[in-house]
């Protein structure tokens, strides 16, 4: 046997399995031929060849073949390598002609080369997970069509390929002259069909490409069951409609274990070979039929359980139950792989046998210990045709029509555009079932009456009533593209209040001191502590509804509860009106329907993972209120143009974020909000946490508080609002970005107005008039966010740095100003994470707040706060100013000024009275 015969014979695939060597779902393994950590080792099954990427490897720089590979791993010379190789093949002789040699021997070689063409095939390896399969775990294969072209054209195995019926003479090759042929089964995966002693005795192919027309194609002279014949001493075997269905089921070692599989070749795919050998298995019990749960899957359902009784009498009958429409390999692909494993476990069985088979009792023991719930016998439908002129369009995809003489079936849909109606149309003739299939605009009058005639004589039924039949069907495709138009348009959630819900509002909304109890129906919601920030956020959520809505941005560090805070407060939110995502990819916002986001609150529950694009899209969507983007349209006629999608707010956002200040284009967009982190916050929650643990605290109350407040965003009306104090109050001036500053608190005063509409006087336009209380309400809530834009330091590094210097203060007295400290000192004493402390000692040494004093970066550095500010003084400033402007506010209205309290730490306690 010379070097070529010995390639041809020896796969690459048999020399790695002699080695226990198998390459992952890549074609990658680790090198065996060097220390390899990485799988460096790609293997080319097309080439069979493999190249290790290695600079260390003794073999790097050059593609070894079978023979390469075994001297290598041996050890061997060439020619020693060369008898090993014999040894592996058998000392077989040189093989004979593959013309000489039998089909199934053809169709083995041709399955190998599909199953390694599975590996160079991106479309194919899609289409296989696609439909739940794993090509790992079961044969499979792909035709791309190529295996008898350039290098790889071998006149023996065309020859070979055309007497296996893969390839058909098909006219002249223009190029070359000579033969040209064309692949049966191109652009299919393919499965092997064996015989009684495992020999591939057939192929299935199952195009990829093609769902609604031909799909399907099976080897000429079609032998050979899938996966094999089952084993002699099968006790429960599963029949499945399709060979896709059956490979889905041995992907799972549980039902591998306990059950054989076996495939029928559709619904009217139950050939005599599988009747021959069902019978030849003297120890069946049951069998489980798992046909799809489509109307035609149901009927051959009953229809070969029926026959089977006769068939094989004291064989229980059972079926797994799948829900309409769906086959096994959609609910594999669609859902956990347990859901097969459930749906066995669940069947039903079609008769309660008390039948006898060799001798056996009168009482089916099997159906009794595998089949607890029994059901009557199906009868079989009888076959019906719906009255005339009507159209079913269950399946968009097969729409069918009934007429007095034939039976129309619109394959594939219809255009959406109502310019034309092009269809492909199959006419069956209602009495003998020929079959004629046509292309056809029926909008166009001559098109109509030619199709007419023409399957009047093919078909022998009159053409005039075929014409009116034809315009019938075009009347009634009109009526289910008009419907479908209808449910396709985005419909508005709404949730009506009943009138009990609505004067229950209403009475909230009405009654004094406002603020203060929508605060504490916040408490009752399940939001502890955050008294300021919670209802700050609602009123933000609150402005989805207004023409202009504003937007949070939630910082806090890792576990500091900033996403469970946006939870709760879009909990409170009505749903309808809510979307909240975790994760947004970079175009996605500009795919939705163009008045989805009318209005609607947008919760992001980690900004930190957006991309830039996506990131670019939340702000334009938040200062424009809309997006627009070119894109490329198709053309009926298949000419490629431009358009224009367009997605249109305004919406309203929150936001959490862990790094607030990298976001400075959406931070100068957004009040920034800091989760409170302060110890007195953590034993808020841990006490709450224990009330619920102890059963004191009822998620019932929570529930109801929430729908409280839901329903009293849903009572309040999107009004105007007119604000005579605007610019009466000036924000501190060395807030950043003070004209958006600016802006942002006159919306949010807005808010205030609109949430006491019911308090205050209208314009005549209706609008809502604000008063000083409303200007005063919205300093008081939002001061800690007016504070922010004024601090150059975001809200949970502010808190950090203060911490910091509160405990060098205690450490060091009077010396606070010149003491050192290490990291680890600062970790063990504010119980900060090494990670998040690394980032705000980074951070406050990049804004020179503290610095570097000595140390190494083996054994750790020590630090100092080189700029001790006055927070404090800062705060009572800004707070200072705003307040006298809100006296002279008052003074100029006639208002009295109200009496203050202030807490220890110099903050506002008492509430606004609005």
């Amino acid at each position: 046997m010379d070097i070529t015969a010995i390639k041809q014979s020896l796969p690459l695939a048999q020399v790695l399995a002699h080695y226990g060597l198998k390459p992952d779902k890549h074609a990658r393994l680790h090198c065996p031929f060097h220390a390899d950590k990485t799988p460096s080792l790609q293997v080319y099954y097309k080439t069979q060849s493999c190249y290790c990427f290695s600079s260390n490897c003794k073999t790097h720089g050059k593609a070894l073949d079978v023979i390469d590979f075994v001297m290598h791993k041996e050890g061997l010379s060439k020619g020693g390598a060369i008898r090993y190789c014999r040894e592996l093949i058998g000392g077989a002789p040189v093989a004979a002609p593959l013309t000489a040699q039998p089909r199934e021997t053809i169709l083995e070689r041709m399955f190998t080369y599909f199953r390694n063409a599975v590996h160079n095939s991106k479309p194919a390896q899609d289409y296989i997970r696609s439909r739940g399969l794993d090509a790992t775990q079961i044969e499979v294969g792909y035709n791309s069509g190529q295996f008898h072209h350039g290098r790889r054209k071998d006149d023996e195995l065309v020859a070979a390929c055309e007497s296996a019926g893969l390839l058909i003479a098909w006219g002249t090759n223009v190029r070359e002259g000579g033969q040209a042929y064309k692949v049966f089964g191109r652009g299919c995966v393919v499965f092997a069909l064996r015989g009684k002693a495992g020999e591939i005795k057939g192929l299935y192919f199952r195009s990829i490409t093609n769902d609604h027309d031909q799909r399907h194609f099976y080897l000429k002279d079609r032998a050979g069951l899938y996966p094999c014949y089952p084993q002699p001493d099968t006790r429960r075997l599963i029949l499945t409609e399709s060979v896709i269905d059956a490979a889905v089921l041995l992907q799972s070692e549980t039902i591998r274990k306990d059950y054989s599989v076996l495939a029928c070749y559709g619904t009217n795919g139950f050939t005599p070979e599988h009747r021959e050998a069902v019978a030849s298995l003297g120890n069946l019990a049951e069998i489980i039929f798992a046909f799809d749960g489509d109307a035609a899957g149901k009927a051959a359902t009953e229809k070969y359980a029926l026959q089977l009784r006769d068939q094989v009498p004291g064989v229980a009958l059972s079926a797994m139950t799948l829900p309409d429409g769906e086959d096994l390999a959609s609910l594999a692909a669609g859902h956990d792989p347990a859901v097969l494993e459930h749906l066995i476990a669940e069947r039903q069985s079609f008769f309660t046998s008390t039948g006898t088979t060799s001798g056996t009792s009168t009482e089916n023991t099997f159906e009794k210990e595998l089949l607890p719930v029994y059901a009557p016998p199906i009868p079989l439908p009888v076959p019906s045709y719906p009255a005339a002129g009507v159209l079913d369009s269950r399946d968009q995809m097969r729409l069918r029509y009934t007429a007095a003489t034939a039976v129309y079936t619109v394959q594939g849909g219809i255009p959406k555009t109502g310019d034309s109606l092009k269809v492909t149309l199959a006419i069956a003739h209602k009495g003998s079932g020929q079959k004629r299939r046509h292309k056809v605009d029926l909008y166009e009058d001559k098109q109509v009456e030619r199709l007419a005639r023409e399957v009047g004589v093919a078909l022998g039924l009159d053409a005039t009533i075929i014409a009116d039949e034809l315009r019938s069907l075009a009347d009634a495709l009109d009526g289910s593209r008009d419907e479908q138009v209808k449910a396709a348009a985005p419909q508005v959630a709404s949730y009506p209040l009943t009138a009990a819900e609505r004067n229950a509002a209403l009475s909230f909304l009405q009654a004094p001191d406002l603020l203060t109890r929508l605060n504490d129906l916040l408490g009752n919601t399940g939001i502890i502590g955050e008294e300021n920030p919670r209802l700050f956020l609602l009123l933000i959520a609150l402005s989805h509804k207004m023409a202009q809505p504003l937007h949070a941005l939630i910082q806090g560090s890792s576990g500091s509860g900033k996403t469970r805070l946006l939870r709760q407060i879009s909990d409170c939110m009505p749903p309808e009106s809510v979307t909240r995502l975790t994760r947004v990819s970079d175009k996605v916002l500009y795919n939705y329907p163009e008045t989805y986001f009318v209005n609607r609150l947008l919760c992001l529950e980690d900004i930190d993972g957006l991309s830039e694009e996506a990131e670019f899209a939340l702000r334009e969507l938040q200062s424009n209120g809309e997006l627009n983007s070119a894109t490329s349209i198709k053309l009926d006629d298949g000419r490629i143009t431009s358009g224009q999608k367009t997605v249109r707010g305004p919406i309203g956002s929150l936001a959490c974020t862990t790094r607030g200040e990298i976001y400075e284009d959406n931070m100068s967009r957004v009040f920034l909000v800091a989760v409170d982190e302060s110890v007195a916050q953590t034993g808020k929650i841990l006490a709450y946490q224990n009330r619920v643990a102890a059963g004191a605290a009822s998620q019932g109350d929570e529930e109801r508080a929430k729908l409280q407040v839901r329903n009293l965003v849903r009572a309040l009306e999107p009004l105007g609002v007119v604000n005579p104090f605007a610019g009466k109050l000036r924000l501190p001036e060395q807030a950043h970005k003070l004209r958006r500053l600016n802006d942002l608190f006159l919306s949010f005063v807005k808010m205030v107005a609109l949430l006491h509409q019911h308090q205050r006087e209208r314009d005549g336009q209706g609008r809502v008039i604000a008063v000083v209380s409303d200007l005063a309400a919205a300093v008081d809530i939002m001061f800690d966010s007016i504070v922010l834009k004024v601090d150059e330091l975001d809200g949970s590094l502010r808190q950090f740095y203060e911490q910091l210097k509160a405990y060098l203060q205690k450490q060091h007295g009077k010396d606070s100003e010149r003491s050192v400290f290490t990291l680890r000192e600062i970790r063990h004493s504010l119980g900060v994470s090494k990670t998040q402390l690394f980032r705000y000692v980074n951070d406050l040494v990049r804004l020179e707040y503290v610095r570097i004093t000595g140390g190494h970066v083996n054994r750790g550095f020590t630090y100092q706060v080189c700029w001790w500010d006055h927070y404090t003084g800062m705060r009572e400033q800004v707070r200072t100013q705003l307040l006298e402007q809100l006296d002279a506010l008052r003074n100029s209205a006639g208002v009295p000024s109200p009496e203050r309290q202030w807490n220890a730490s110099g903050t506002l306690e008492s509430a606004v009275v609005a």
